[in-house]
């Protein structure tokens, strides 16, 4: 089925290619505000599931994204999670809540992420990019390990999608960052490096959670393209994309680059969450909703830092995993 999709396959196109694989499945995205991939992704997905949860860290915003799915789809059957992916204390709370709803969760999507931020500790002491898109994230996994566990039978085995970019193989992203992630320093910090070297933590933690799990968690990562957002607004984003040559002195795209639509760009955590064919390519990174290892950058690749990331992380959160 996933050889016909392509650059302009949307998540909607996926989401009903797989309708039968959705069915009953209960899916956890975080990151849904209105306007973005993970919206698009929980939109499309909701046609179908048993249950989406919808996460985010402003009330307003989440009950603004499921009443217009809820417009689309009457029956759709969603969840308002609240939560702080930079805060270890919210991101507790929101595991906790999960933990106590009956049904177990198939599929745990990590979308959410924030981009080119000043340099800012969390919290937890942790740098800003770090505690968003990987930390927060890494507990998040941990703690819902048994709800995932609980949805497994002889022919299911729960996913976790890691949204990742691109940006992890461009230059100035060789580097996965531990010295960012132990000792963040202001000194030694660009916006760009914080967030391509979480990117690239994305892509590490699909292998190394397949890995670990030992065949009972298949996780992948992905990139979803090159998509115009709201966060291209920001001034910082704006500034560093033009120095980029990606928006114009206007603020607009630049055409000579492939741009997705929001629709396209979900249609890979679509497939991700939910193409059959990738039952046996745990691990893999995605692209145009196809298994793209080729496009993995060398020190993505690297087993010996997947390993280290996540023993520093482990250590971090003071907790482990099990399985």
């Amino acid at each position: 089925m996933s050889q016909e999709f392509s650059f302009t396959t949307t998540a909607e196109e996926v989401a009903a290619a797989f309708a039968g694989e959705i069915k009953g499945k209960n899916v956890l995205i975080t990151g849904t505000s209105l306007n973005g991939l993970g919206f698009e992704a929980a939109r499309a997905i909701a046609r179908y599931a048993n249950l989406v949860v919808i996460t985010g860290y402003d009330e307003g915003r989440l009950k603004l994204s499921e009443d217009v799915i809820k417009k689309e789809n009457p029956t759709a059957k969603i969840y308002r999670l609240s939560i702080d992916l930079a805060s270890l204390a919210s991101v507790r709370q929101a595991a906790d809540e999960v933990n106590r709803l009956t049904e177990p969760l198939h599929v745990l999507v990590h979308n959410a992420a924030i981009a080119f931020v000043d340099f800012k500790l969390s919290e937890d002491g942790f740098e800003l990019h770090y505690a968003t898109n990987h930390i927060g994230p890494f507990l998040l996994t941990k703690l819902l390990v048994p709800k995932l566990l609980a949805s497994a039978s002889p022919d299911y085995t729960p996913r976790v999608v890691f949204v990742s970019s691109a940006a992890h193989a461009l230059p100035g992203g060789h580097d996965v960052g531990f010295a960012a992630l132990t000792n963040p320093d202001p000194t030694n910090y660009s916006r760009s490096g914080g967030y391509r070297q979480t990117k690239s933590a994305n892509v590490l933690m699909g292998f190394e959670l397949s890995k670990r799990s030992k065949g009972k968690i298949n996780a992948f990562s992905l990139h979803p393209g090159l998509i115009y957002t709201k966060g291209f607004d920001k001034d910082y984003a704006l500034v560093h994309f033009q120095n980029a040559g990606i928006l114009d002195e206007h603020g607009q795209p630049v055409t000579s680059h492939a741009w997705k639509t929001i629709p396209q760009g979900a249609a890979t955590t679509v497939a991700a969450a939910f193409d059959p064919s990738l039952n046996d390519k745990a691990g893999a990174y995605l692209a145009d909703c196809q298994a793209a290892n080729d496009q993995i950058s060398p020190h993505c690749a690297d087993p010996g830092n997947a390993e280290k990331l996540w023993n520093i992380t482990e250590n971090l959160i003071g907790e482990s995993f099990s399985f």
